[in-house]
């Protein structure tokens, strides 16, 4: 009878709240809170993607508005082109060149500076700010004291004197894009500090002093609490970081003067402006920020994958 009457209950027609439920949650207004940012997504991100999936498969190129024009259908011939050019071939092995050395750079530091920040220590609110004003400063102003550190005739090179790299470090084709690396990875560090100061909240303080008790070091503690309990924040804080670094563009352009030397720091959003907007060629730059987007996508994924496993 039992099982009979659970049959028969499952047999009813859900009633049209339930189906209203199942569509729109239990909580619908969450929905009117969300759309707008669901609007601004759609129309800032998604649209401009889909827009450039299509474009790198046609024949484009900029007319005049309300031109009628014939943009045909092309194919893989724009990736073709691209991944045939050695300007774009080499800016994608610059950034990775970048990446292999920012990523670390800013996981290490910002980490380290972080469990320092967080401790009993003299100015710590002053050190706080100090680590954030280049991140909230313009790049422009930044880019202007590293140009005044790192000419030819710059500070740097009078320390070292004789010392000094021959070609000087932004001219350089060995050493301009880690220097460009450096840069970014001090400019953004008080933004990730801030991210890894907020897990370690998180992270119980009743374990730093169980490891005090049973005579475990600083370096002990760190490696072994600190790190593992703020693994989520160091997820994050690497795909940003291989986001932020793949779409480099402000620093070579005005570091190196787009890219320079001969391309030695050039970046695939620095070549994507300059077929793009430059030379007139949408179609070929569209190409390349579709292969850049996937090959972050890939990144991210892989770096999720092996940090996130136990």
């Amino acid at each position: 009878m039992k099982a009979e009457a659970e049959t028969a209950s499952t047999d009813k027609p859900s009633s049209p709240r339930s189906r209203r439920t199942a569509i729109l949650g239990r909580q619908p207004l969450g929905l009117v809170f969300a759309a707008p940012y669901a609007v601004f997504l759609a129309a800032v991100f998604a649209y401009p993607l889909g827009l450039a999936v299509w474009i790198s498969f046609q024949d484009y190129f900029f007319a005049a508005p309300g031109a009628q024009v014939d943009r045909p259908f092309v194919g893989l011939e724009n990736y073709k082109t691209v991944l045939g050019d050695p300007a774009v071939r080499r800016s994608f092995l610059n950034v990775i060149q970048f990446l292999l050395i920012n990523v670390p750079l800013t996981v290490v530091l910002s980490l380290v500076l972080a469990s320092a920040l967080n401790g009993a220590i003299r100015g710590r609110a002053a050190l706080r700010v100090a680590y954030y004003i280049p991140y909230v400063t313009a790049s422009v102003a930044l880019v202007a004291v590293w140009l005044f550190l790192f000419s030819s005739g710059g500070m740097v090179n009078q320390l070292l004197g004789p010392l000094a790299p021959d070609p000087s470090w932004l001219v350089n084709s060995a050493l301009a894009m880690p220097v460009i690396a450096i840069f970014v990875t001090w400019k953004q560090l008080g933004f990730f500090i801030l991210l890894y100061l907020a897990a370690l909240q998180n992270v119980p303080k009743e374990l730093y002093e169980a490891a005090a008790v049973d005579g475990a070091r600083r370096f002990r503690s760190f490696t072994n609490i600190t790190v593992p309990g703020v693994r989520p924040a160091t997820v994050l804080v690497v795909i940003l970081a291989t986001i932020t670094g793949a779409n480099l563009f402000t620093e070579p352009y005005l570091l190196t003067n787009g890219g320079g030397p001969d391309g030695a720091s050039s970046s695939p959003v620095l070549v994507m402006y300059q077929k793009g907007i430059e030379q007139g060629n949408p179609d070929t730059a569209s190409a390349i920020g579709v292969i850049l987007v996937i090959g972050v996508l890939l990144i991210s994924l892989v770096n999720r994958k092996l940090l996130e496993r136990d």
